[in-house]
């Protein structure tokens, strides 16, 4: 029923006495959640009572109930983040819903289930079953699932009793054992068809796995993000540049009051090949380095505790800032909480090499699989020095009318650090 209704991921929850309208569902420790529940930005709701003042993190969720006659929208429904913990809940799933499992939901009955039918353009849909129904006794009957966090995977339903790990590298070792593969790119009519740029090595394998990237997250193969990266050879698969995890804008600083070209008149350097008339902003910023020698800034961070691993505050950022303590440029942990909630809790990356001319790629046989990401793991590495800003900024033909600028700010991390980015990591091998 949810597939008819365009679901393509599914999982159940296994509902506690605890998990209902009056006390929410409980979706989880950290914000491992937010990587598999689609929802709308995280916002922050301030009542005053009594001389208090209460602060209340959540997002909105598309989220409709499921049953015979079809979905029935649940408009108050979202997640509530409570990074004190840190956890994360949901509520408001039964105002204004006319035909709500209201008995269920409102019940402690032990056994419950909750099914989640996740659709790539960020719906959610339900469906509740008491103990004693089917659904929830076929789930009793199945034996140990792959699960995510609180979530049970249930996609070995639906691929013939094989999970989805299992067909993943079933799929990855028949690529691997191509070999030379031309370069393509899945066209907009779905088909796959030559492509000549650089960048085809990811394109390429998401063709061979006929899978295209949607709206809402990276190209998606039964739940699991897909990642291919370049390496010299198969042998030392010695990667040859380090992972973009995510370029999001400041939403803060100079760069984003007084605008990029003011911002780089301030803080960028003349280009060192001698280009005439462009201005450059690069290099390295990690915590615990130095103010950059061209640049005179550095980063630094608010909003987290490093002995806790907790957010102090989800209004807390990320910020460049120079040696009289000015802003240059900073990101707000809000965006960056909903950038890397677009990441799927589950991804694979994949090695390549490259030949040419004509350009064909090749996968390698070592695959590592990756579960669990969190947005905590992510602040976590970055007060580490292992996350670093690798920006990529210039204007050309300043002063001019011809002006015209680059944006390009990556969050970077070297491949053999990707272990701290998951609760799971592992190196697997698909064959010879």
């Amino acid at each position: 029923m949810m597939q008819s209704h365009g679901a393509n991921r599914f999982y159940a929850k296994q509902l506690a006495p605890n998990d209902n309208s009056k006390n929410q569902v409980y979706l989880g420790g950290g914000f491992g959640a937010l990587n598999i529940i689609p929802h709308d930005a995280v916002t922050t709701d301030v009542t005053v009572r009594a001389g208090s003042v209460r602060k209340r993190d959540k997002a909105d969720v598309k989220f409709f109930w499921i049953d015979e006659e079809g979905l029935s929208e649940a408009p108050d429904a979202q997640l509530i983040l409570y990074p004190k913990y840190p956890e994360v809940r949901m509520s408001g799933f039964l105002k204004g819903c006319r035909r709500a499992p209201n008995d269920l939901m409102r019940s402690r009955a032990e056994g419950r289930i909750l099914i989640f039918g996740i659709c790539p353009d960020g719906r959610v849909l339900g469906y509740a079953s008491a103990a004693d129904r089917p659904v929830a006794r076929e789930l009793a009957a199945a034996g140990q699932l792959e699960r995510t966090g609180v979530f049970l995977d249930l996609e070995v339903f639906l691929s013939g009793g094989a999970d989805s790990r299992s067909v993943l590298l079933a799929t990855l070792k028949r690529i691997h054992q191509k070999g030379w593969i031309p370069s393509q790119k899945i066209g907009s009519d779905g088909r796959p068809a030559p492509y000549s740029a650089q960048n085809g090595g990811g394109y390429t394998l998401e063709a061979e796995l006929g899978v295209s990237p949607n709206g809402y997250a990276e190209p998606d193969f039964l739940g699991w993000e897909i990642k291919q990266y370049g390496v010299g050879d198969f042998v030392n698969h010695r990667p040859k540049s380090p992972v973009t995890l995510m370029t999001p804008e400041p939403t803060g600083g100079t760069y984003r009051d007084n605008g990029v070209e003011a911002f780089l008149m301030q803080y960028g350097y003349p280009d060192k090949s001698g280009k005439v008339g462009r201005i450059n902003f690069g290099g390295v910023y990690a915590i615990g380095r130095d103010f950059h020698a061209d640049t005179g800034l550095k980063l630094s961070m608010n909003g987290y505790d490093v002995g806790t691993g907790k957010m102090d505050d989800l209004d807390g950022a990320l910020t460049l800032v120079d040696r009289g303590d000015r802003v240059a440029a900073s990101w707000g942990f809000r965006g960056m909480l909903d950038h890397w909630n677009r990441k799927h809790a589950k991804a694979a990356y994949v090695p390549s090499i490259k030949q040419a001319p004509p350009p064909e790629y090749q996968y390698g046989s070592r695959i590592q699989l990756c579960e669990g990401t969190d947005f905590l793991l992510f602040l976590a590495a970055v007060a580490r020095g292992q996350i670093y800003v690798d920006p990529a900024v210039k204007m050309e033909a300043a002063n001019s009318s011809a002006l015209k600028i680059k944006r390009r700010n990556q969050f970077r991390v070297k491949h053999p650090d990707l272990a701290a980015l998951y609760r799971e990591y592992e190196t697997v091998s698909v064959g010879a």
